[in-house]
């Protein structure tokens, strides 16, 4: 109890400090030319699925918050089912600064999603940790994330969103589903190539 006492009182505290700059940005009348993005890691399981720590690529150790204001765009208030990653912010903010990024990025501008919150966005999200010297990798499609733990040699999981949004049924290597888990470990493996 102790461990979440400290926790909430961290994400107070931070809370209140976005306030602080919500404010000044208020009162210096900056909103209407100011992007402002705000971006968290994942935080830590605080018991769920039995972990106290952050090596997991359950949906609560890999999802982060993300909020993005951006004059002229989305209405306050809008949100996105749309996947994105941190890696899309520097195109993003490129493009949206007009500026031409100085070489080939691995991300992909969310800015289409900015414009129109049903925009499809991406396609699958990827997530990694590395707990001792296992490795964990995951992918996460809108009904479906897929996780391997050393290449599939240590554990296959698959989980259904909607469905199972906290991931608690784990339903590799179901006969009905050998076809959704076989694209989705191809997806995986096409973005994880070192064995």
């Amino acid at each position: 109890m102790e461990f979440k006492r400290a926790y909430l009182a961290c994400t107070a505290f931070m809370d209140t400090q976005v306030g602080k700059i919500f404010d000044k940005l208020t009162e210096l009348e900056l909103w209407d030319n100011t992007i402002v993005i705000f971006a968290s890691d994942h935080g830590y399981h605080l018991g769920e699925h039995a972990w106290w720590n952050k090596v997991t690529v359950f949906e609560q150790g890999a999802r982060a918050p993300f909020i993005a204001w951006v004059p002229g765009k989305t209405s306050p208030g809008t949100r996105t089912s749309s996947l994105i990653e941190f890696v899309d912010l520097y195109p993003t903010l490129a493009e949206l600064c007009g500026l031409n990024p100085p070489h080939a990025l691995d991300g992909k501008s969310f800015a289409p999603i900015l414009n129109n919150p049903n925009h499809p966005g991406k396609t699958a999200a990827y997530t990694q940790v590395v707990r001792g010297q296992l490795m964990g990798r995951s992918v996460r499609t809108e009904q479906w994330r897929y996780t391997e733990w050393d290449f599939g040699r240590e554990g296959i999981e698959l989980y259904a969103h909607p469905q199972d949004p906290k991931e608690y049924h784990n339903l590799a290597n179901k006969a009905d589903l050998a076809g959704i888990q076989q694209k989705l470990k191809a997806l995986l493996d096409k973005n994880f190539t070192a064995k």
